[in-house]
């Protein structure tokens, strides 16, 4: 009997999109907070957006196979800045979490997914305890979107990679998330919305039922495992989860 549901963050509860405007606007973003800290790039935003696109892909290509999170200060000055880097551009740690959260914000569109609200009233009322298992570059960025969409203390434990130093699909970051909890993973379920780090990490960590919802983010990261595996629940509407553990456990 399931009494645990773990919670993906970004494109689950929340839905998130970018595009060539959100990097437009990070890369704004990033020489307004650089300039008020004494910083000058000497970039045009066009440039900086190129070169900070480029060192995110930079990192997510170092970030394959070892499924491990960097801290911000090292993201930015040995990936996005390191083209340009010197004396005057290594950035201190509080910058550089400035930068993240920034990054997570900007970048990222985000909005709470239609129907949270009630599908958290719901496994609450079911007795269900919560958490969330978050991949993210910033220490705090989920912490406070959590507390601006008004459901943090819906969730016991919130274990992020940036924290714990693991990424999903690395079992590592569900075992931390489930100690914390005191949680047993055969009575644990986890929602997400990628194949690849979502479900594919909460059946490596044990877990006893994955939840998958579509997101924009979900194509782009399951190309290679579409029509080779699915979740045990494949749901169009975040109540699903609501709905089919309230079924099971009325059963």
């Amino acid at each position: 009997m399931i009494d645990t549901v773990l919670f993906d963050m970004g494109g689950t509860l929340e839905n998130v999109v970018h595009d060539e405007e959100t990097l437009t606007a990070a890369a704004n973003k990033a020489i307004e907070i650089l300039r008020a800290e004494g910083v000058e790039l000497g970039l045009e935003t066009s440039k900086l957006a190129r070169m900070m696109e480029d060192g995110f892909l930079r990192y997510k290509e170092y970030q394959v196979g070892v499924e491990l999170e960097l801290k911000p200060e090292r993201i930015w000055n040995e990936y996005i800045l390191e083209p340009i880097k010197n004396r005057e551009t290594f950035l201190n740690d509080a910058l550089c979490e400035r930068l993240a959260h920034m990054w997570e914000i900007t970048y990222y569109r985000r909005e709470l997914r239609e129907g949270v609200v009630e599908m958290l009233e719901g496994l609450k009322s079911l007795n269900m305890r919560m958490g969330i298992i978050s991949n993210t570059a910033s220490l705090f960025q989920v912490f406070a979107v959590l507390e601006e969409y008004g459901i943090r203390d819906y969730f016991e434990d919130v274990t992020l990679s940036s924290i714990v130093g693991y990424r999903k699909p690395d079992r590592r970051i569900f075992d931390i998330a489930l100690r914390q909890m005191q949680a047993d993973a055969k009575k644990t379920a986890y929602a997400g919305d990628t194949l690849a780090r979502d479900v594919i990490g909460a059946r490596n960590a044990g877990l006893a039922k994955t939840f998958r919802i579509q997101s924009f983010l979900s194509i782009s990261r399951d190309q290679a495992l579409v029509g080779s595996m699915r979740a045990d629940h494949e749901i169009s509407s975040i109540m699903e989860i609501y709905e089919i553990l309230r079924d099971q456990s009325e059963a």
